[in-house]
């Protein structure tokens, strides 16, 4: 058994998902397209909880039209160490399709299912506040701003509600007249 079978064998034990994803790039050169692919393969090796990544460039191709664009997959083998890791890779660079190797069965702890979710959750939040932003009337730009805010303030509630803080659970003076 290689070094890199040794590794993956024990992270995968460990927690760690084994993966293929699926990526398309489009560009207006061949060779822009091929140095992206490749750029593209060491910003996944720098994300937090990646052991490694390999990945491979499918030969760009011409499309038909009338501007020229070149478009090529990127097909990437990724051992993360746990798929909580995996999830906000996807999440942060969109394959078209991911392919679990190993192992066969995930299994999360629930402060590990906690974290996941909230990081969708984030994601989901900045989605939707970059697409406000851009679509919106700066009037209503503020109000969502505002919205922000008091949901930054309910968060700090509930966490002190676990927290176990009495005061925390009794509703303010405004709630409380509602």
């Amino acid at each position: 058994m290689n070094e890199v079978e040794k590794v993956t064998r024990q992270t995968v034990k460990n927690g760690g998902v084994l993966a293929l994803l699926y990526f398309d790039i489009h560009t207006k050169t061949k060779e822009l397209a091929q140095e992206i692919g490749a750029g593209f393969v060491q910003q996944l090796l720098q994300q937090q909880g990646v052991v490694y990544a390999v990945g491979e460039i499918d030969e760009p191709v011409k499309s038909e039209g009338t501007e020229a664009l070149f478009s090529t997959s990127v097909q990437v083998k990724m051992l993360t160490r746990r798929f909580s890791h995996l999830a906000v890779v996807c999440m942060t660079f969109s394959p078209f399709t991911v392919e679990i190797l190993q192992p066969d069965e995930i299994r999360l702890s629930l402060n590990e299912a906690h974290e996941l979710l909230g990081t969708i959750g984030t994601a989901t939040a900045e989605y939707k506040k970059f697409i406000v932003e851009k679509v919106r009337t700066p009037a209503e730009v503020r109000q969502y701003s505002q919205m922000l805010a008091m949901r930054v303030e309910l968060g700090k509630r509930i966490l002190g509600r676990k927290a176990g803080g009495e005061d925390a659970k009794k509703p303010s003076g405004e709630e409380a007249k509602k």
